[in-house]
């Protein structure tokens, strides 16, 4: 079986289309922070809309609880909608309620509108088959075919991902499409050298990846709060850093793996260490061996890599022909503890092949750090999503549609 995509649907003009985006974006004070998710949405709403189609724009935001909660509201997402696109974008107040029906009933050929957060109805995220699917058919009444576009949430078994599908003709939006390409060349054809980068807070998040990808990669460089525990498993002390105890074994095993593997597993040789969590905290840098013999003793917090070690990681990045990356190096959100996160996310700007960007922390930082999107190769919309498929695990949200 094989994607199916916006081709399988025919002639769209005149056509109900529902698309299932992901404009879960970060709002501040109502103000969206950061509208990645909302541009990487455009090429296929704009496929829809030249093809004289009648949008109608589904999607969640946030984790309300099954019911309306103003501090969730799709409609600041409507109208930066409305300034992308360049032309009007229609707000329904509910999900399918009256003003959904209305909205999408008045839609003509080439307008598009968009529906309140998905998940202000209990049925969106239900556990119960028939409760899910009973509200993906209140949804599929307001359409004629489905566009599944939203691929942050293709792991979620949820109504309007998977039982929506189902109910109506459906495809693939252009932007899973561009995903799945991507991600299946760094599973699947990579040109080497190959390089992957993962740092964030947590061994436990990354075993899947870690599993899957390192029989294909070349050199796997370790950051963030989970090279502490991978520092542990090689004896090191490493103060009141982050650290997984019950993970210490595993990140040993990763390390003898690499070795018999021949994949090369870099750790950091020098850390930022802190006095405390936050931007105003005295810090020094430390040999990774030696993070106990800062002046913080035993209270110290290491934060971001260190200098000699970000330049190590940003060389064999730039000399890598495809590079993931994901999960920040450090505590990119505090200045004094950005460079090594900064430095890899410049080095992946410098790749001579494919560089991609892993979705969540990783593409949030690089938009923070001032770099933008057109920089690298790819930026994933799926933090989640993607390192799902990189497991190799089975996605039910590209399974519905024909994927496999």
């Amino acid at each position: 079986m094989s994607l199916r995509t916006l081709e399988t649907l025919g002639d769209l003009a005149g056509k109900r289309v529902v698309i299932r985006c992901d404009f879960n974006v970060p709002l501040s004070d109502g103000v969206i922070t950061d509208d990645g998710r909302l541009r990487a949405s455009l090429p296929t709403l704009n496929a829809l809309l030249d093809a004289g189609a009648r949008v109608v724009a589904i999607s969640h935001l946030g984790r309300p609880k099954g019911e309306p909660d103003p501090q969730y509201s799709l409609k600041p997402v409507a109208d930066r909608l409305a300034e992308l696109l360049d032309r009007p974008v229609a707000f329904a107040t509910d999900t399918v309620g009256d003003s959904a029906r209305e909205t999408a009933a008045s839609l003509e050929d080439g307008q598009i509108a968009v529906l309140e957060n998905l998940r202000f109805n209990a049925g969106e995220t239900a556990k119960d088959d028939a409760e899910r699917g009973a509200f993906a058919a209140q949804l599929a009444e307001l359409a004629d075919v489905m566009v599944s576009d939203g691929f942050g949430v293709v792991h979620r078994k949820q109504a309007s991902v998977y039982d929506l599908a189902q109910q109506l003709p459906s495809a693939a939006g252009l932007l899973i499409a561009k995903e799945l390409e991507v991600l299946d060349t760094l599973t699947e054809s990579p040109v080497r050298p190959y390089t992957v980068v993962l740092g964030g807070s947590k061994v436990s998040d990354k075993l899947g990846v870690i599993d899957h990808l390192l029989p294909r990669v070349d050199r796997i460089l370790i950051g963030g709060g989970m090279l502490f525990t991978f520092l542990a498993a090689q004896g090191h002390k490493v103060a009141s850093s982050l650290l997984e105890s019950d993970q210490i074994e595993t990140a040993a095993g990763y390390i003898r793996a690499a070795e018999e593997g021949g994949v090369e597993l870099v750790l950091p040789t020098d850390v930022v260490v802190a006095s405390k969590f936050g931007a105003d905290a005295d810090h020094v840098v430390t040999a990774a061996d030696a993070i106990e013999d800062s002046p913080f003793g035993a209270s110290g917090l290491g934060l971001d890599i260190g200098p000699d070690t970000a330049a190590a990681f940003a060389e064999a990045v730039r000399g890598s022909k495809t590079v993931f990356w994901n999960g920040p190096m450090g505590v990119f959100e505090l200045e004094p503890f950005a460079a090594g996160t900064k430095a890899v996310a410049q080095a992946l700007t410098e790749v001579d092949g494919l560089s991609v960007v892993g979705g969540g922390d990783s593409a949030a930082a690089v938009r923070q750090l001032g770099f933008d999107d057109s920089a690298f190769g790819h930026i994933s919309t799926g933090g989640g999503a993607s390192l799902e498929f990189l497991e190799g695990k089975k996605l039910p949200g590209l399974e519905v549609l024909g994927w496999a």
